[in-house]
């Protein structure tokens, strides 16, 4: 076999690999960037751009019908508009704010009573759309980076534990079809589900079908001696990991609680350097190979480049760019929002993944 043949042959036999063009750190780095753009402002105008451009990266990234994929439970525009109508629902009934008043409750009822106001229905809303987004988003992670991609994310020191959560998340999906072919099984053998005693043909081979799976792929492990245990473990990085929570929880508090930008900066600048030390001395107590390294692209730039944008323009003040459009409040009174044509336009940069697709 030659060189060309064999290169062919791997193209053939990894279409996920070819189909997958940006690395999984960039599409980390572009949720982040939506996260942000989503929980910093309620001006409906970035929001619905926003979910816009999620959505449309969504058409464009997502693997052909005919790939396997994993499919979220419930999709994303159903989710949408269940958590939207539950928001603005409770939003409705438990904050009486507001100068439109659409109709009066009892006030003898609990928590309930009083004036319903529009005000309160559109800032529920609005909170009920970051949480679709923001499901949105995380829907497009699940279905563009593989499973085996997204455990490689996983700090070295914690894969023994990204290892176990992905066998945790795969095991309803495995037993769900498992449970499908027993019924399938059962039915053709004349199996009818009248009564409760009909379930046993289901249940014991389900149950056993699941045992025996767990011992398989715990033999396996064993085998190849995964988490086994290790002589003279180095504390320093746990030390150095305890004290970057710390120091990012006192300049959280100082930042946000006690008005002290500059000291709370600091720490947060400390914490996350230890914290990024402590993972890399952690992960040098766990070496491992990797025989087929995911590669960066021009394109992972670009998506970097465009989330690194929304991020600063949504986080820090720029020259030049306005945010007061950014904070959004309909209380007392509902007017209508403000939008910056900059802010729109460097929003534009979430975008990028479709774009470079």
């Amino acid at each position: 076999m030659t060189g060309t043949d064999e290169v062919a042959t791997e193209v053939r036999a990894s279409p996920t690999t070819v189909r997958q063009a940006l690395h999984p750190g960039t599409w980390v780095i572009w949720l982040v960037g939506v996260a942000i753009a989503l929980t910093t402002t309620r001006n409906p105008w970035y929001l619905a751009l926003v979910l816009l451009l999620v959505a449309l990266v969504l058409k464009v990234c997502s693997p052909p019908a005919g790939e396997a994929s994993r499919d979220p439970v419930i999709s994303p525009w159903r989710f949408g508009l269940i958590v939207v109508a539950t928001s603005t629902l409770f939003n409705v009934l438990m904050v009486h704010v507001g100068d439109t008043v659409l109709f009066n409750l009892p006030a003898w009822l609990p928590l309930i009573g009083g004036p319903l106001t529009l005000e309160a229905a559109v800032y529920g809303a609005l909170n009920g759309l970051v949480l679709a987004g923001i499901f949105a988003a995380f829907a497009v992670f699940n279905r563009t980076v593989p499973v085996r991609a997204a455990l490689r994310l996983a700090p070295r020191a914690y894969y023994p534990v990204a290892v176990v959560m992905s066998i945790a998340v795969t095991f309803v999906p495995a037993t769900q079809q498992q449970f499908q072919q027993i019924r399938e099984a059962q039915a053709v053998r004349g199996l009818r589900m009248n009564t409760m005693r009909s379930w046993l043909p289901l249940v014991v081979p389900l149950l056993e079908g699941s045992l025996e799976r767990s011992f398989q792929l715990a033999e396996a492990m064993m085998a190849r001696g995964f988490a086994s245990a290790e002589e003279n473990v180095n504390r320093r990085p746990q030390v150095l990991l305890l004290a970057g929570l710390g120091s990012w929880l006192a300049g959280w508090l100082l930042r946000l609680v006690w008005r002290q930008p500059l000291l709370g900066d600091l720490l947060l600048i400390a914490g996350t350097g230890a914290l990024g030390l402590g993972l890399w001395l952690a992960g040098r107590q766990h070496p491992h190979t990797v025989y087929r390294p995911t590669p960066w692209h021009w394109q992972d730039g670009v998506v970097i480049a465009g989330a690194a944008l929304v991020g600063a323009i949504y986080l820090f003040p720029l020259p030049g760019i306005d945010r007061s459009s950014l904070f959004y409040y309909p209380y007392p009174a509902l007017t209508w929002p403000a939008a910056s044509a900059l802010i729109v336009a460097g929003t534009l940069g979430l975008g990028a993944p479709a774009v470079v697709r």
